[in-house]
Parts: C-alpha cells; sequence; structure tokens
C-alpha cells in the first residue's frame, strides 16, 4: 500500500518473475467485492488493448488484482512509497520505491493503471489522479477500488486509532504479522475525494469518463461471518438497525467500491 512521503526516492528495485495465479483474487472471501473484481476483469479483457500492456499498479503490493491472462502480457511498473511493499512484490518488471503523488512518468505510457486501497491512505488525492491521467494513453484505464467514507466501515476505520485498526486484523481477520513494517493496515487519510460522488465529478471535469461503478457490500462482513460467525451477527444486526433509521435505499454494509475510469 502507498503511504504517505514528500519524498520521491524514484528506485528501481529488481523483482522476481509473475505468479502463475491472481493471489488476491484467491484470498478474497465470496461476496459482492469478488463478485464485482470478477465483472471487472471482464471489462478490462473487452477494452483492453490486445498484445502487450504498459500497465501500472498505483502502491503495488504482493499480489495483483489483474486477471492473470491480462498480467500474464502487462510490462508492469509499481510505484510504492514502502520498502518491504516494494520488496515483497513477486509479478512487477520495474518496481520503483516512490510516492505516487508525486512520482512522474512520460506522458501517454500506459495503457492501464491500478490504484486499489491506496487513496484512502493518501493526503493529495488529486496529485495522485492528475498523474495517473497524464501518464494514460489515449482511452487507457485506471481501476480504483476504494472505501466508502459513509458507510459504516468506513466511519470506524475513518475515526478509530490505527491501533484498533491492527487489533480488528489481528484478532478479526486473524492476519498475525498485521501492523507490522510493510504489512496493513496502514494509516487513513480519507481526503474528500475518496468520497464517490466527488471522485466522479472530480473525473468528469478533468477529462475521464466513468464507465464502470459498483458500489459493494465489504469483503470484511463475509470474512466475518466465516471467522467470527457471533461478533458478525452483531455487527449484521447493528447495520440493520441503522439501515432501518436511515433514508430508504441506504446500506451501512456498503463499504466499498469499484470504478473504471477511462481518458477521453
Amino acid at each position: 500500500m502507498n503511504k504517505p512521503a514528500t519524498i520521491d526516492f524514484a528506485t528501481a528495485i529488481p523483482t522476481p518473475a509473475k505468479p502463475a495465479h491472481n493471489q488476491a483474487l484467491l484470498e478474497m472471501v465470496p461476496g459482492e467485492a469478488r463478485d464485482s473484481l470478477l465483472a471487472i476483469h471482464e471489462v478490462l479483457r473487452r477494452e483492453l488493448p490486445r498484445g502487450r500492456l504498459a500497465t501500472y499498479e498505483a502502491g503495488g503490493g504482493s499480489c495483483s488484482f489483474l486477471p492473470v491472462d491480462v498480467l500474464s502480457r502487462s510490462h508492469v511498473t509499481v510505484v510504492d512509497i514502502d520498502e518491504d511493499q516494494v520488496r515483497n512484490n513477486t509479478y512487477a518488471d520495474d518496481a520503483i520505491l516512490g510516492d505516487v503523488q508525486t512520482h512522474r512518468f512520460g506522458a501517454e505510457a500506459f495503457d492501464v493503471v491500478i490504484c486499489y486501497n491506496v487513496i484512502e491512505h493518501l493526503p493529495d488525492v488529486e496529485a495522485a489522479l492528475l498523474n495517473f491521467r497524464d501518464a494514460l494513453k489515449p482511452g487507457g484505464m485506471i481501476l480504483i477500488g476504494a472505501p466508502n467514507p459513509h458507510s459504516l466501515s468506513g466511519v470506524v476505520t475513518k475515526y478509530s486509532p490505527h491501533w484498533f485498526h491492527v487489533w480488528f486484523y489481528r484478532n478479526i481477520r486473524g492476519i498475525r504479522n498485521a501492523g507490522l513494517p510493510g504489512e496493513p493496515p496502514f494509516p487513513t487519510f480519507f481526503h474528500p475525494l475518496v468520497t464517490l460522488s466527488k471522485l466522479e465529478t472530480f473525473a468528469a471535469a478533468h477529462g475521464l469518463d466513468m464507465i464502470y461503478r459498483r458500489e459493494v457490500e465489504s469483503p470484511r462482513y463475509p470474512e466475518m461471518r466465516q471467522r467470527k460467525p457471533l461478533f458478525a451477527a452483531l455487527v449484521d444486526a447493528g447495520a440493520a438497525l441503522m439501515n432501518a433509521l436511515l433514508p430508504r435505499g441506504t446500506d451501512v454494509r456498503r463499504g466499498d467500491y469499484h470504478v473504471i475510469l477511462r481518458k477521453r
């Protein structure tokens, strides 16, 4: 994940060959988020150019969210501010230690930019988005996956201390190394542009059309139902109560969204 910084190191680090599978998809529990990611894979297969692709992953961790057939024909460039995350990356052709908010590539260098679970960690989302747009070829696409700051999980994440995030990852999600160097959860900022409506308005004003948009139940819910059913039942009951009190159509469990922006 791309954690905030003011220095752009731009240091290239060699990485091993790409894995033969998409570990991010394999590890995602069945649910709305996984279904949406599979739908996104179909959009990418249909809309991306045939042949070799230039792919930029902004904030590239240890696994990719690309479909494996797209990943296999991509020259992948990763930029991340966290040295451990860069070192753990196993699929990038070029891994760069740098800040996606300030790191700039040549104009029209990439076919697709992947920015998954990153923008909520950036204090200057506008700068990052404009860098992504400038680096895209005409017709190129940006895939963004991010939390909904107005959902139950988004509000908890935004206003709870970081130690609580680490506790949740370790004790509810069962990730024992959570919070260690190079491991999530990372500090969050929730810049205003993380809000989906504001992101859509900003994109339209800066030459980007939203061709895919879907709000989904946070994958934390099906994870909890599998791992901690009693705890999950309490959270589900609380969410249902809030939904009953809020305007019709509101579902505070829709804690994530996926969008694809296409450059005009």
